[in-house]
């Protein structure tokens, strides 16, 4: 709900503030921040029904899904405050700014390891209702979605951009996705990495309606394809 209300006065801020900054507008990364995570959150509440019975009143769990909202607000502060005073919120190089980065980063790995914490939960869950191979599926995807994205992402914010060589603008990109078409971007390995949670369940799905006994089979085959999928994304970047 926070990031839904967030969306209209950062689209209002797209329309008036027509600064730019490293060859992109400079509420951009804000609005696609707030889509994100809008859409990992609605992926984790959608998700949560298969996990065990009771688990989300439990005190370890409120006390860990307070600390991911918390650090979900605190990026997005530091995200909006940094398009707001006209500076970048990534690879900042300012004593301050450089301290916030890593401390967005942390934010970052804890707000992803939800997606593990669920792996787990409903791996031990023996009522979930689900199909075996699409519970498999489940759990795979969001056991694959943190390790893959720490590989990428924690890769690209160890360098001083998200590009790979070239002149490190946004001015020649994809539309839309807005990753470089002339040097590495790392940027793609790191959405595929994140949206192994979606992907390999969905397979999951069409492989239990389509195949029948083959259906483990295919999802496991398809989730060692998609990692590879990642990593080549990953090196091809480098």
């Amino acid at each position: 709900m926070l990031m839904l209300l967030a969306m209209p006065p950062t689209l209002f801020a797209i329309a008036v503030d027509t600064r730019g900054i490293a060859g992109t507008e400079l509420w951009e990364k804000t609005f696609k921040f707030e889509v994100a995570l809008l859409v990992y959150l609605v992926t984790l509440a959608f998700f949560a029904r298969y996990l065990p019975a009771g688990m989300t009143d439990r005190r370890w769990y409120r006390l860990f899904s307070g600390a991911v909202v918390a650090a979900i607000v605190f990026e997005m502060l530091w995200i909006g405050g940094a398009a707001a005073i006209g500076t970048l919120s990534h690879f900042n190089t300012t004593p301050l700014g450089g301290f916030l980065y890593g401390l967005m980063g942390a934010a970052a790995v804890l707000l992803t390891s939800a997606s593990t914490v669920y792996a787990v939960q409903i791996a031990r869950n023996p009522a979930t209702g689900l199909p075996p191979v699409v519970k498999e599926s489940l759990v795979i995807g969001l056991g694959l979605t943190l390790p893959l994205t720490l590989l990428t992402a924690g890769t690209m914010s160890s360098m001083s951009m998200h590009f790979v060589g070239g002149a490190g603008t946004d001015a020649v990109t994809l539309p839309l996705m807005d990753w470089a078409r002339d040097r590495g971007d790392l940027r793609v390995a790191h959405f595929f990495a994140t949206h192994a949670m979606h992907a390999i369940p969905l397979a999951g799905l069409v492989s239990a309606w389509l195949l029948g006994s083959s259906a483990r089979l295919a999802v496991r085959l398809f989730s060692l394809a998609y990692v590879t999928l990642v990593v080549f994304a990953f090196a091809q970047a480098l």
